[in-house]
């Protein structure tokens, strides 16, 4: 591992998660394990901590290639909901990853005949995102980015839907900050939506994100995710 991203061990194994997502991403070969390739399994407690981070884009290759994904990853984001539920004060975020972790199990890897869904998870509320200041908006939205993804609609896609221009306004600052991680994620809802406007080049602009943030394989992953749901950089 490289130490430059492992001062602890639960950010090293975030950090090799995340890498092998995007080797994932970039081959296309559904039949790669993401977990076993970073020595993860579902006996890992740190790595189990790992995927809950990384979220339901642990088996977005499988999401964006429609293709089955690898049971030992299933088991791995299936461990990570049991173990870190959310509690009752979790901030809406939280909430909202674990509900698309749950529905993209269901929806992805339904349990065998005999064997136990995971627990079912209302969706959470997302009025409070309607009326959020647009840089508030995109903090929100990035941080929720796993939620981007074809065939998911929620109450935050449905709200992302609506302020899409908010979104690139989003995108822009966050590129000016150099925050490329907040950057990657607006950038993956506009390539998601389908929506950008004309004037933000957003193809352009994910480049330079990818360029200046790409050592971080979190911004590498919304990057390639954005790609491939345009159309851009789909094989």
């Amino acid at each position: 591992m490289d130490q430059t991203h492992a001062s602890s061990p639960l950010a090293g194994a975030v950090h090799d998660l995340a890498t092998e997502v995007v080797l994932a991403l970039r081959s296309g070969d559904h039949l790669a394990t993401v977990c076993g390739a970073a020595g993860i399994d579902e006996e890992n407690r740190t790595g189990i901590a790992a995927a809950r981070v990384i979220g339901a884009d642990l088996l977005l290759p499988s999401v964006l290639y429609g293709r089955n994904p690898h049971p030992g990853d299933v088991a791995v984001l299936d461990r990570a909901v049991r173990e870190f539920p959310p509690k009752p004060d979790a901030p809406a975020a939280t909430a909202w990853s674990h509900w698309h972790m749950i529905s993209t199990l269901r929806r992805m890897a339904p349990p065998p005949p005999g064997g136990a869904a995971p627990t079912a998870y209302a969706e959470p509320d997302a009025a409070w995102l309607v009326e959020a200041p647009w840089q508030a908006f995109t903090h929100q939205l990035s941080v929720l980015a796993p939620l981007a993804v074809p065939a998911a609609p929620s109450a935050v896609q449905r709200a992302a839907a609506g302020r899409t221009v908010d979104l690139a306004r989003g995108f822009v600052r966050a590129v000016r900050r150099r925050d490329w991680l907040q950057a990657a994620g607006a950038g993956r809802w506009l390539a998601a939506l389908g929506d950008a406007p004309a004037t933000l080049g957003l193809d352009s602009g994910l480049d330079f994100v990818e360029q200046m943030g790409g050592h971080d394989p979190r911004v590498a992953l919304h990057v390639r995710a954005a790609r491939l749901m345009d159309g851009a950089g789909a094989p």
